[in-house]
């Protein structure tokens, strides 16, 4: 009696065990990951094997189990990005055929306080190249050199040190650096290269806090040259804020009462062709003329720049750079909130008038993540998309693999019959994706098949 009884009690736990998993399976099924059933998924989760998390770097999970974008997870709450400003397909499509191994050259157009310090350091010691930078202990520059080739494939701070000045602007590395590229050659005739011209930008009130910050440390960048037509400023062109050495131990207000404070509107200024407005002679216009004339020349040439990327957005920066280069990073940007000028606590009004003395770069900003959040939808898109055709062609080559080991080829007209490669639901999955939403999302220039499917939306939706 005692062995049928244990036998009895064996077979009972077996056959509520599998009740169990068949009720855990039927949860997964029943009620999809996107519903409220989180309760009951955190049940089924217990019951994975391993709960399956995360096998590839930069993905995560949710809490219910589902991959979180990397590129949306960095910005903070969902929200849906409205483009405000129309540009081309050109404009947005920007993808460069750099030849590294050829002449091309990158040139990286360092603002003061953009996060360019940490980006530089980026382009030489995290870009897996077949032949790496050269870096060493104690040294501020590395070699970048071209595979078999004594020449420098890029110009910037930690490559070529600031051959053209201490953050040299937009006026000044245009003139100069081809000039500095044909010194260093050897050759006699000297090749005609592409000079892809690269920058980071930031919010103006961090940013213009963060160089407050900085000055306060005793910070001068004395040895800016600012070069324009062929000459630096006068000092009655350019007066100094402050008597000394430096400007160590100011105050926010008196870092804003500098009415020749170059940290006011600097990214304009720095983008700029500055021989426009006469240089830094403000005789020659007035400030209601010079400045709508610098800021229209800075967007200009921000558009026209290779790629720029934006302080708060590190991983669309990384992105963005990887497919328009065709270069890849080794490890991924960090996105860090916690610096100097997020630690100021600055009242509202103060906020303001920061605001106010940056208006010029407040409205370049705007027009920069405008472009900059629509040419990584496009880019998502597009990696959606070719996703997609690589999806549809690989079931192609699966129904005919099947058609073959049936002994029969489908015809032109046959229409196929759902096997057990391809069901009736996943011919209707197929024809969900080759569907086109109603809703319309941008203008009518915008290519709809590139926003073709809930995943491409899902992809595109962007966050604040």
């Amino acid at each position: 009696m005692d062995e049928k009884s244990t036998s009895s009690h064996q077979r009972l736990l077996v056959f509520l065990l599998m009740v169990l998993i068949f009720g855990v399976f039927m949860i997964q099924y029943a009620c999809p990951s996107s519903s409220e059933c989180k309760m009951l998924h955190q049940l089924g989760a217990w019951f994975t094997l391993g709960g399956k998390r995360g096998t590839h770097i930069g993905e995560s999970e949710s809490q219910d189990g589902l991959q979180k974008d990397p590129y949306i997870a960095e910005d903070g709450a969902l929200a849906r990005f409205v483009p405000r400003f129309n540009f081309t397909k050109p404009d947005l499509n920007r993808v460069v055929d750099f030849n590294i191994k050829g002449d091309d050259v990158i040139v990286f157009l360092h603002i003061q306080k953009t996060g360019g310090t940490t980006f530089g350091r980026h382009l030489v010691r995290n870009i897996q190249l077949e032949r790496p930078c050269e870096c060493h202990a104690g040294q501020k520059k590395c070699t970048c050199l071209r595979p078999g080739k004594k020449e420098t494939w890029l110009f910037s701070r930690f490559s070529t040190g600031w051959s053209c000045g201490l953050h040299a602007d937009w006026t000044e590395l245009t003139r100069c650096v081809p000039s500095r590229m044909d010194s260093r050659e050897t050759q006699k005739n000297q090749p005609s290269r592409n000079y892809y011209y690269i920058t980071i930008l930031r919010d103006p009130v961090s940013r213009y806090l963060s160089e407050w910050r900085h000055v306060q440390r005793g910070a001068t960048w004395k040895a800016s040259l600012h070069v324009c037509d062929g000459r630096s400023p006068t000092v009655s062109e350019l007066p100094g804020c402050y008597s000394g050495d430096d400007w160590s131990g100011c105050s926010l207000q008196e870092f804003m009462d500098c009415p020749y404070n170059l940290a006011s509107n600097r990214q304009t200024r720095m983008l700029a062709d500055l021989s426009l407005v006469g240089c830094y002679n403000v005789s020659t216009m007035s400030e209601d003329e010079r400045w709508p004339v610098l800021l229209d020349s800075a967007k200009r040439n921000l558009k026209g720049m290779a790629f720029f990327g934006l302080t708060e957005y590190q991983r669309k920066t990384q992105y963005l750079f990887e497919r328009t280069f065709n270069l890849q990073f080794i490890a991924p940007f960090t996105q860090l909130n916690g610096t100097r000028a997020s630690s100021v606590e600055v009242p509202p009004e103060t906020q303001e008038r920061i605001r106010r003395l940056n208006r010029w770069d407040v409205e370049l900003y705007d027009y920069a993540r405008d472009l900059f959040l629509q040419r990584f939808q496009v880019a998502r898109q597009q990696e959606h998309r070719q996703a997609r055709e690589q999806r549809q062609q690989e079931r192609r080559r699966l129904r005919g693999r099947f058609s073959q080991k049936q002994g029969r080829r489908l015809k032109p007209t046959e229409k196929a019959r759902p096997t057990s490669v391809e069901t009736e639901e996943q011919q209707r999955e197929m024809a969900a994706e080759d569907s086109v939403e109603s809703e319309v999302l941008f203008p009518d220039w915008w290519d709809v098949d590139e926003n073709s499917t809930m995943e491409d939306y899902i992809g595109n939706v962007e966050q604040w």
